[in-house]
Formats: C-alpha cells, sequence, structure tokens
C-alpha cells in the first residue's frame, strides 16, 4: 500500500509545483518571446453595444451578468514581441444572429471589438485584427475552447500568452457559452486546422 501511496503524494506534489508556477512568456518556433499583456478593461450594457479594444490591442477576455439590459465586461491586451508592442490591424467584421452562434476565425487574427443589438434574437458583429510585429505576421500556433458556461453569470479569461479567437452561444441569457483562445507564434506557419 505504500508504494502505491507515494507516487500519488509525488504526482499530486508535482501539480501542485506546476499550478502554483508563474507563467513564463511564450517562445515562438523562431526564439522570440512573445508575452500578451492585459491593459484594458470596459463594462457596458450589452444589448445596443459597440466595443474596441484600444489600438494595437486584442481581446483577451469577456464577462456578462443578466440579460441584454446586463453588463458585459471586455478585457483587452497588448501584444510584445521581445519587449515591442506589435501592431493590430482591422481586417474583417463578421455578423451572426446572437442565438445559437458559433464563430471561429479561420486564419492568423483575433477578435479586437463585439457589436450586439438586441437581445437573444438580434446580432451580434465581430471585429476581427491582423497582428504584425516588424512588418512580419504574428500567427496563431494553437486553438482551444474551453468550457460552457451561463451566459447570465460568467467571467471567462484568456491564459497566459493567448488571445480571443472564436465564441459559442447556445439559447438565451440562461444558455451556453464558451471562447476559443489561441497562443501565438511569430514566423512560422499556423497550426493545422482545427
Amino acid at each position: 500500500m505504500y508504494k502505491k501511496a507515494l507516487p500519488a503524494a509525488l504526482a499530486a506534489a508535482a501539480l501542485a509545483a506546476l499550478t502554483l508556477a508563474p507563467a513564463a512568456p511564450a517562445a515562438a518556433a523562431t526564439g522570440e518571446l512573445i508575452e500578451v499583456i492585459h491593459t484594458y478593461t470596459e463594462t457596458v450594457k450589452e444589448s445596443n453595444s459597440s466595443f474596441m479594444c484600444p489600438a494595437n490591442e486584442v481581446m483577451i477576455g469577456r464577462a456578462h451578468y443578466g440579460d441584454e439590459n446586463g453588463k458585459t465586461t471586455y478585457r483587452c491586451g497588448r501584444i510584445y514581441v521581445n519587449g515591442e508592442q506589435a501592431s493590430v490591424e482591422l481586417a474583417t467584421t463578421k455578423t451572426l444572429r446572437e442565438r445559437d452562434s458559433y464563430y471561429a476565425i479561420a486564419g492568423d487574427a483575433a477578435i479586437i471589438g463585439r457589436k450586439h443589438i438586441g437581445d437573444e434574437n438580434g446580432y451580434t458583429t465581430y471585429y476581427v485584427g491582423r497582428m504584425f510585429w516588424q512588418g512580419r505576421t504574428v500567427r496563431l500556433a494553437t486553438w482551444q475552447w474551453d468550457e460552457y458556461l451561463i451566459e447570465s453569470n460568467h467571467s471567462s479569461r484568456a491564459g497566459a500568452n493567448r488571445v480571443m479567437t472564436g465564441r459559442e452561444h447556445v439559447g438565451d441569457e440562461n444558455g451556453l457559452t464558451r471562447y476559443e483562445y489561441s497562443t501565438l507564434q511569430l514566423g512560422a506557419p499556423s497550426g493545422p486546422n482545427r
């Protein structure tokens, strides 16, 4: 019995050490150091709202409480490569009916803003930006969806050095929402398709 308990105890200690260790900046495939730093937060009324991250920033989180008359909070961050801020340029927009919507960016870009009109039967527009550093494209390396959350009472934020690249919403304010976050790399081709 002691032999079984010891490996489990060691595994638990190793997991605790990993959990408590601070996240290090991501090293790109070409050796650059990429960091995403939270710099801006704003709260707006959900219905009939339009939000854009400040210039050269991307979305890294969203929270919402209540129905369409409730409050939505957006979190934005700056991307730094080797300590120098990357630029972000508006590339496209995508408008979907809010109820039962699914949006995941195709290509190397991140969500930089969101507009929502009405309730769950209204429409949501996503603003998408491409990221550049010294004339090179900042690309997506991995994509991961988080767990479903209740739309009317949730907060979601990207992990270290990740940016928001998708959102899915099912139903009304009592329905489910989840987000896709992606890590970044520079000067290497994008990872495999989702």
